[in-house]
């Protein structure tokens, strides 16, 4: 497919592609890793939904099985959407984005410390920034492609966008979902193209604001403290951490069973959320941990293959930043618990309790899914358009004949 038929149509892969079936193992994976997700929340929310609550045990997941339902509608949606679409969805999607992080700021209303979220609770507009900075991001950087090299017109660009979504959630204080975007965004400019040059400026820019950040952030301060203490000594860790490493102890290998677990009775901090994963531990032990770790694993492998499939590149861009983005997720609730990271927010994706981050997770599922979908689309759109993309050997290396496409990362 020429050139001139991609400008001459916006939208190369038509509804004939569409009909195709999407990718059955992540269909399967995201199925097992839900149905894991309420099994686990339903054994960590019993006594939680009583005693903090004032609730039935059954509370909290009568409400993530509603939330599960609205979150598969948009999944399904999403994945009949034909992904090019986004091209004119994005702009307002993100538009949309920033106003609901304003009122946020302006309804001030407070949960356990923080400013974050909309109808008591529910709504986490923070979470629906990540997907859609996402979104936009490979949007704008597909539409930019060849004009990456100049810092006028890709670096600089690039970080108004992340200052402005990252200064308004930084001001709920949500510094965990500050440092997601943030992350996002360079992972997207890197695959997208970007030279070292401008790279190398991007992460010294992050590191100096991340510095700037903690020094005058008494959170950021406290959680850097604890930190630091926890990993000269685990007796010095912060409360959240010490509670987790026990649940993990007492876990041991196999676990204490289903529903045994000890530390969601005795005072370990949130364990339908933020503290789930050490639950899972404890009652189905390190093999527990490491299946679901192994889902989490799957489910970025596929995508990446479907990124390597995509017809152009901003199937790839969507693909490879949506399942980065979960995974990340995945990745920092876990190694919070074993203090390998500062304690931060961020859920366990599709595990959590949370009808924000289980709606946003489904729907890039969603979008992952529709790529897959579409990968029958002629390959030389995509050798046409393609590629900086060198974010590992695979992808690099999906038509074989050579891995990037500017002259000065070619040989």
């Amino acid at each position: 497919m020429g050139t001139s038929t991609l400008n001459q149509h916006p939208y190369p892969v038509g509804t004939r592609r569409d009909a195709k079936s999407g990718d059955a193992p992540l269909l399967i994976t995201i199925i097992v890793l839900v149905a894991f997700g309420l099994l686990m929340l339903y054994s960590s929310s019993v006594d939680y939904s009583v005693r903090i609550l004032g609730k039935d045990p059954g509370y909290m997941l009568r409400r993530q099985v509603l939330w599960l339902g609205l979150g598969a509608g948009v999944a399904y949606l999403l994945s009949r959407l034909d992904y090019h679409y986004w091209r004119r969805f994005s702009v307002l999607a993100m538009l949309g984005t920033i106003l609901s992080l304003v009122a946020v700021l302006i309804t001030s209303e407070l949960r356990l410390g923080a400013v974050r979220t909309f109808y008591n609770g529910s709504i986490q507009p923070s979470e629906l920034a990540k997907l859609v900075t996402v979104i936009y991001l490979a949007v704008w950087l597909y539409a930019k492609r060849a004009q990456l090299n100049n810092i006028e017109l890709g670096l600089i660009p690039l970080a108004i966008i992340l200052g402005l979504i990252g200064g308004l959630i930084y001001l709920q204080p949500d510094l965990s979902a500050t440092v997601t975007i943030f992350f996002l965004g360079g992972t997207l400019f890197f695959l997208a193209g970007a030279d070292l040059k401008q790279l190398t400026i991007l992460m010294v820019l992050a590191l100096a604001v991340a510095w700037v950040v903690i020094q005058f952030s008494k959170t950021g301060q406290a959680r850097v403290a604890f930190y630091w203490l926890g990993l000269k000594d685990p007796m010095n860790a912060s409360y959240h951490v010490q509670r987790s490493l026990e649940a993990i102890v007492n876990g041991g290998v196999f676990g204490l069973g289903i529903g045994k677990s000890l530390t969601k009775l005795t005072g370990l901090p949130v364990p339908p959320t933020d503290s789930i994963f050490a639950v899972i531990t404890e009652e189905f032990g390190i093999m527990g941990a490491f299946f679901l770790m192994m889902l989490y694993g799957l489910l970025i492998w596929r995508s990446l293959v479907i990124a390597r499939r995509a017809p152009d590149m901003l199937g790839t861009l969507l693909a490879t930043g949506l399942a980065f983005w979960i995974g990340v997720e995945a990745l920092i609730n876990m190694t919070v618990m074993v203090g390998l990271l500062p304690v931060a927010g961020n859920a366990l994706p599709f595990i959590s309790a949370g009808g924000s981050s289980l709606v946003t997770s489904l729907a890039a599922v969603g979008i992952i899914y529709n790529v897959s979908r579409q990968h029958g689309a002629e390959a030389q759109q995509a050798e046409d358009e393609w590629r900086a993309f060198g974010a590992t050997t695979g992808l690099r290396g999906r038509y074989g004949r050579r891995g990037v496409s500017r002259a000065q990362r070619s040989r």
